[in-house]
């Protein structure tokens, strides 16, 4: 069997990797990897490819960045030729990005199986590009690979045949605990000034934004860079910046002339160091799917700075928790100090699902 696998984007790389892996060796097997060039930089894209041991991709299309349509415009133009050149059986997409949905919709255009690593996943909020990707995605698709159960529910609802929907469990939780023994090295805590010497480090809250919801906005992004400085004056806070937040952060300060110098800011890092940086915090405040579920995996506390997630099992198990206004934010990280929530692993989430996705996949020949 030929399989084509397809990445652009952060999370995208933690998922594929233990797919990738469970396949090697598999007889009969071949494996080709496109990476469109969503994420372009060495801290958003190389690295991860280093950390994770994912082979160097096979060709790179280097679509950069783009308003939504181009963006997947451009992607659909340089697959479309690779897929009829390698035939593949199989397009493996995952996630969420403009790059998983440009893939199965050229895959399908060719009449080749999709299967979709992260399927059923939703936050019923339309203005949100990946939830239109996600909705698009998992009605063209073949092979509906979930991990919660909430996910089977939303894609019995939607009308998707039950042979074609997997509970298989979490492959990001696959690659957190992979290299969860790489974090015990302090090194980048200890350049933050976070950590001495190998010592405990010193409580910590670490923030990370980059949805258009809380940064395209300038009236709502100086909120939330108020709400972080009020945070600070209690604990430290650290906020690997990336590249589009950096753009809109520079804008504030400009325009309104906001200081943001009592947050400890620092550019986007390898993998092995943000999964570091949020092993060892005392709370971590994002707006990113991927970090909800690595924070739940490792017994991390979460606040959520959005109205709804398309992860509600890490609401439920009580990991994390949706703060919608940033000025509650200060509160709600007083709360979890106080009080940390003891959450539990969703079922499933055990390093395993990649092995339990190559078994179906395998099966299809």
């Amino acid at each position: 069997m030929r399989f084509l696998h397809v990445v652009g984007a952060r999370p995208n790389f933690m998922k594929i990797a233990p797919v990738m892996r469970a396949l090697e060796g598999r007889p009969g097997v071949s494996q080709f990897l496109v990476h469109t060039g969503q994420h372009y930089d060495d801290a958003m894209s190389g690295s991860f490819f280093r950390d994770l041991e994912i082979p160097t991709p096979d060709v790179d299309l280097g679509v950069g960045s783009a308003s939504h349509a181009e963006q997947i415009g451009a992607i659909m133009q340089g697959l479309d030729p690779l897929i009829a050149v390698r035939e593949p059986d199989v397009v493996v997409v995952v996630g969420d990005v403009n790059s998983t949905v440009a893939a199965a919709l050229t895959a399908s255009s060719r009449q080749v199986s999709v299967a979709h690593v992260e399927a059923g996943l939703r936050s019923f909020d339309r203005s949100m590009p990946e939830e239109l990707n996600r909705v698009v995605t998992d009605r063209i698709s073949d092979q509906l690979f979930v991990h919660s159960p909430e996910a089977v529910d939303n894609l019995r609802r939607e009308g998707a045949p039950a042979v074609s929907i997997h509970e298989v469990g979490n492959t990001m939780i696959d690659t957190v605990l992979r290299l969860l023994p790489r974090t015990g090295d302090l090194a980048v805590l200890e350049g933050l000034g976070l950590a001495k010497d190998g010592a405990t480090p010193l409580p910590y809250v670490l923030a990370t934004l980059h949805r258009p919801s809380n940064v395209d906005d300038l009236t709502r992004l100086g909120g939330v860079m108020s709400a972080l400085r009020q945070v600070s004056s209690d604990l430290p806070v650290v906020f690997p910046v990336h590249p589009r937040t950096k753009a809109r952060i520079q804008e504030l300060v400009e325009d309104a002339g906001a200081d943001p110098s009592d947050v400890r800011t620092c550019e986007a890092m390898p993998y092995v160091e943000f999964l570091t940086l949020q092993r060892h915090a005392s709370v971590v405040i994002t707006d990113s799917g991927g970090v909800q579920e690595e924070t739940t995996a490792m017994g991390v506390p979460c606040l959520t700075l959005r109205p709804n997630t398309e992860r509600p099992i890490t609401i439920t198990i009580g990991t994390n928790r949706l703060v919608p206004d940033p000025d509650d934010l200060p509160r709600a990280v007083g709360a979890v100090l106080a009080d940390p929530p003891k959450g539990q692993v969703p079922t499933g989430w055990d390093g395993k699902a990649g092995e339990r996705i190559a078994d179906v996949l395998v099966g299809m020949r």
